[in-house]
């Protein structure tokens, strides 16, 4: 499962954490048992090193993590308010804002099973080219998952076309539901009839809609699935979606039907929200725990 676009240091108050909406999926996608490989691009400099190194540690694959000798290393200033919800401050023309079509990312986009791309990644042109070819080098099997991640002033109608063209799921939080409603002039509904909006102008197998504290809406041409949130005490919600989407991945392939995957990847998304940070450390035996207890507090 290959996590293509940003890889980053989330600065909080406290300190800096690995991050990054691609290298989040990723991780998760690797506690899970399957192997995350992240695609992405750091600079030649000590930060550069460090999340190498980091990633490394977790056990992510980082050889496909391009190093960059003219652009720093990404970073995203994070503030938490009183709720656990981020506001983030994305520096620009960083070295995920350079990545290349190499021939190392060629002979991976053959290999992926699943390749989950963002909408933040293109926000330069040249990442933005590289990210559609990549995706449209993969196999006819492949699974291609388009995760909205809406920064302003970081995306435009096109580049969402442009992504949701080449999906077979779209994942987005009720939030960024409306935005890419409005963008596409859907007209007024609730949220299944927009995300079904959504489906069926693209050409979606499947629509997935978080709802934070509220739960998700996954929404197919065959059904829709709803699910109440799980109750917790939130620390930060950073990479509380991401987590959700890797959970979504491992169990669509395996062919789980979509309640299975709801129940599974709430409970993952919410266990997320109680930790700090996006990749927590997490045991095989406490994971079990995390998807079957009633109570993650």
């Amino acid at each position: 499962m290959v996590g293509l676009g940003e890889v980053l240091w989330d600065i909080f108050p406290s300190g800096r954490l690995l991050g990054g909406a691609p290298a989040n999926f990723t991780y998760m996608a690797n506690v899970l048992g399957n192997c995350g490989i992240v695609a992405s691009r750091v600079g030649n400099d000590a930060l550069g090193s460090e999340a190498c190194l980091a990633m490394s540690s977790l056990g992510l694959d980082a050889s496909y993590v391009q190093r960059d000798a003219e652009h720093e290393t990404g970073t995203v200033g994070v503030v938490i308010d009183s709720d656990g919800q981020p506001t983030f401050s994305i520096k620009e023309s960083v070295a995920w804002d350079f990545l290349e079509w190499t021939q190392k990312w060629i002979e991976l986009s053959r290999r992926a099973d699943v390749v989950c791309f963002g909408s933040l990644a293109q926000r330069s042109s040249v990442s933005a080219t590289t990210i559609e070819q990549f995706v449209r080098n993969t196999r006819p099997s492949t699974l291609r998952i388009c995760d909205v991640n809406l920064r302003r002033p970081f995306y435009s109608r096109e580049a969402l076309r442009n992504s949701f063209r080449h999906a077979h799921i779209a994942k987005l939080n009720d939030q960024e539901l409306l935005e890419v409603a409005s963008l596409f002039g859907f007209g007024l509904g609730d949220e299944e009839v927009q995300a079904r909006r959504l489906m069926d102008y693209f050409g979606l197998r499947l629509v997935c809609v978080t709802r934070g504290a509220n739960g998700s809406l996954l929404v197919s041409q065959e059904e829709t699935v709803a699910r109440s949130g799980v109750h917790v005490k939130v620390t930060d919600a950073v990479g509380a979606g991401d987590a959700f989407t890797a959970c979504l991945a491992h169990y669509y392939v395996r062919g789980k039907s979509l309640e299975e995957i709801s129940e599974s990847a709430n409970r993952l998304a919410s266990w997320i929200a109680t930790k700090k940070g996006a990749m927590p450390r997490i045991q095989k035996a406490r994971l079990h725990e995390i998807l079957n207890e009633v109570v993650l507090e």
